[in-house]
């Protein structure tokens, strides 16, 4: 059965949604505030399982696509969203029975709930990433065969467009790179049309319901002055993403970010308050991909690395980290439909340029357990 969204229920969506964005996704504040005003208008959300849907019902994910950067300098009207859908739906010559997140992450969790609420249609309760990720034929969608064209973009101008790359997903991103930077940086996208017999197939389920528990369990934690990390590992136990844990506490004292073609770049430096010389640094594109403990890894894509404000659990994405910040680094495991070696290949180490191998949060933990 649905769920019709609360107030509460969304603002514990859109702080767990921001933890498992590890780092990106966007500001879901913003999106958040848009959905909130939906809200208290009278109109509803409602999330539902894929398993309500008939196998022919046509889904068109949704999302915002450039840096998170931007958003936090010109917020979002939320004007676009549904432009963008109406296009697609025009295109396909078919009618939308539900949306759904392409990533679970930050603002691009808040948007098809933004868009559901316009609309009255209803959200899935999964998505394509099982976190965030910067470019668009990093899906599981494309992992397991669904051609990411043809897609929509809308600004809040009025521009609208169609790209059709075909079976192609790389190009497609990279169009749509484009048009989004020639945008002003930000887009609203609709892209990934199919099936719901295929999102069964393809997606990561039940990623909102979980956002909504991990934002739940933060705010309970921190209502009983209880340790808001032993709440979120407590949380993860028994779901698709089975291992959590701390890999560092610091504050910030160095921080390189840039916004380069349509993605905000860079690396964080963290120093244990109990020993300077012991440092964590954390490289990012938009999303944070890998961090190395004194020169070594200690965890990397596809697994989970989450920047958290240590006294609250809060989660502190890519373009709110400061210097000074006093910061939990937090591991999560992934899915293990996003660590099949087609799933590596499509988001893993390499996909970023990183040379290390992709090894498992869990098997890295392990063997700085045992000292090897």
């Amino acid at each position: 059965m649905g769920e019709n969204l609360t107030l509460e229920g969304l603002r514990d969506l859109a702080e767990g949604a921001a933890v498992l964005g590890t780092g990106g996704g966007g500001d879901p504040y913003i999106g958040r505030l848009l959905v909130e005003r939906q809200l208290r208008a009278g109109r509803q959300v409602t999330i539902i399982p894929v398993d309500e849907l008939p196998d022919d019902a046509l889904v068109l994910p949704s999302a915002m696509m450039g840096a998170p950067t931007v958003f936090v300098e010109r917020p979002p009207s939320g004007q676009g969203n549904v432009a963008a859908l109406r296009a697609l739906e025009k295109h396909l010559g078919r009618t939308a029975a539900a949306t759904m997140p392409i990533e679970c992450g930050g603002l691009n969790s808040m948007m098809p709930l933004l868009l559901g609420a316009q609309l009255g249609l209803p959200v899935i309760d999964a998505d394509g990433m099982g976190r965030a990720f910067p470019e668009l034929q990093m899906e599981t969608f494309a992992v397991y065969g669904v051609p990411g064209s043809p897609m929509s973009i809308a600004s809040d101008h009025g521009d609208v467009a169609i790209i059709d790359a075909r079976d192609d997903n790389v190009r497609m991103e990279r169009l749509a790179r484009v048009m989004t930077v020639e945008m002003g940086g930000a887009a609203y996208i609709c892209d990934y049309p199919m099936d719901a017999a295929t999102v069964r197939r393809t997606a990561v389920p039940g990623t909102l319901g979980l956002a909504e528990r991990i934002g739940a369990a933060l705010r309970q934690a921190r209502a009983r002055h209880d340790d808001p990390f032993e709440a979120l590992t407590a949380t993860l136990s028994g779901t698709i993403y089975s291992h959590g844990l701390v890999l560092f506490r610091g504050k910030v004292v160095d921080i390189d970010r840039r916004t380069v073609a349509g993605f905000a770049r860079g690396q964080v430096t963290l120093a244990s308050l109990d020993d300077p010389g012991d440092r964590m640094v954390i490289t990012f594109q938009n999303e944070h991909l890998v961090a190395r403990r004194d020169g070594e890894v200690v965890a990397i894509v596809p697994d989970l690395i989450c920047t958290l404000n240590t006294d609250t659990g809060a989660p502190v994405t890519t373009e709110a980290l400061a210097y000074g910040q006093r910061l939990t680094v937090y591991a999560i495991s992934t899915p293990e439909i996003m660590r099949t070696p087609a799933a590596l290949d499509c988001f893993g180490p390499a996909a970023f340029g990183l040379g290390e191998p992709y090894v498992p949060v869990e098997r890295l933990a392990a063997r700085s357990a045992a000292g090897t």
